[in-house]
């Protein structure tokens, strides 16, 4: 971790960096949708003009402290409380919006009675195509967008499902018959505008995080103290995580207007509090550190893996050493590390062969679990 803090020699406390910025060194960053100055950074580090660089004695010995966080992470916070709370918003009810019948003669909410197979099926392929997106959001942020501008975008796409939801969830639409297919889409268009917001939002708050380099800081009681950029990140991501499960809660709510008022209720909420985020989103841009996009790391290495295919699942083969002149300058945009470093990081995903496993059990809270609390729900009260 530390060296990724002193990655960038001379680097001074306010320049914009992230320990996710393993893309060119040389990158410029921006701020507002600007290229920063040495003005700029001069104006960020005013306060702290008098701080000084720990001596190997302070290291030891002064307690290490964070840095105050900058009003972009937690406006970026905010964005995320709301898109999760629609997320868990609208996933609580879908269980029973389509396993159950509409007007069904039990009584239990419901729209397209595909039992409870039927909606078990559908509900795991709603995570299963919300976890798979992210990859699509990452390539369209690191080599068209950036981040900022693909988290407001496919936000928009974001709200244009939860709105097809919703209105396929109105009495009208269910006897009409229009539920299924707009479920259908609902989730697709849905799933598509998560993966362009969960690949780009943490990585966004970390951006807001602009200390690089460990100072030493007087407090106003006389106490000194060393600021450390990692003691900020971890603090960044702890109110990241907090509006992540404060967020979460919404099922909550949900799932009570689902049974009480209608589905269409429920899925007007996560509407109305996602567009709460969105606006926070565009209004707050100003308060923003917005990095350009640096290229695609993300499409470097499927190619380096298809080169790798076409010769025998040897990635060593990807090597530009090993290239013939002509196809390294026209095809091979990375260097032999690279290649070294993808092999590392493939051998790490290894761990990601259990996941499917884990995934599918955690999954059964959101759809097996709740048909099988039905039959209590109806008649345990009573004693039936």
């Amino acid at each position: 971790m530390p060296s990724a803090w002193q990655s960038q020699s001379g680097a001074e406390r306010g320049a914009y960096t992230t320990i996710a910025q393993t893309e060119r060194a040389s990158a410029e960053l921006t701020a507002h949708g600007k290229e920063t100055s040495t003005e700029t950074h001069k104006h960020e580090t005013s306060e702290d003009e008098h701080a000084t660089t720990p001596s190997p004695e302070d290291l030891l010995l002064l307690p290490r402290v964070a840095d105050t966080l900058p009003h972009g992470a937690f406006l970026v916070a905010i964005v995320e409380l709301c898109e999760r709370f629609a997320y868990y918003g609208l996933s609580g009810p879908f269980q029973n919006y389509i396993a159950n019948s509409y007007q069904d003669a039990n009584g239990l909410p419901g729209a397209l009675g595909l039992g409870q197979s039927g909606a078990t099926a559908m509900t795991n392929f709603f995570q299963f195509w919300c976890y798979v997106t992210p990859v699509f959001g990452a390539i369209v942020a690191d080599q068209y967008l950036g981040k900022y501008a693909t988290i407001k975008w496919f936000s928009v796409v974001y709200m244009l499902g939860i709105a097809i939801l919703f209105l396929t969830s109105l009495p009208w639409s269910l006897e009409r018959g229009a539920a299924f297919p707009g479920l259908v889409v609902a989730m697709v268009v849905i799933g598509l505008g998560t993966g362009g917001i969960k690949s780009n939002v943490s990585p966004l708050i970390a951006e807001q995080v602009r200390s690089t380099k460990p100072f030493v800081k007087t407090l106003k009681s006389g106490k000194r103290v060393i600021v450390d950029p990692e003691v900020t990140m971890q603090r960044c991501f702890a109110l990241f995580y907090l509006c992540i499960n404060v967020g979460s809660i919404s099922a909550i709510a949900t799932t009570m207007l689902e049974s009480h008022v209608g589905f269409w209720s429920a899925y007007l909420l996560p509407l109305l509090m996602f567009g709460v985020g969105f606006t926070v989103l565009v209004k707050g841009k100003k308060n923003y550190v917005i990095k350009p996009p640096q290229g695609g790391v993300i499409g470097n290495c499927f190619r380096a893996l298809y080169i790798a295919v076409r010769n025998g699942f040897d990635l060593d083969k990807a090597k530009p050493s090993l290239q013939e002149v002509g196809l390294r300058k026209h095809r091979i945009a990375w260097d032999d590390n690279f290649i070294d470093e993808l092999k590392t990081a493939l051998v790490a995903c290894k761990v990601f062969l259990f996941f499917p496993i884990y995934w599918l059990t955690f999954s059964q809270m959101m759809n097996n679990f709740i048909s099988q609390g039905k039959p209590y729900c109806m008649y345990g009260l009573d004693g039936g």
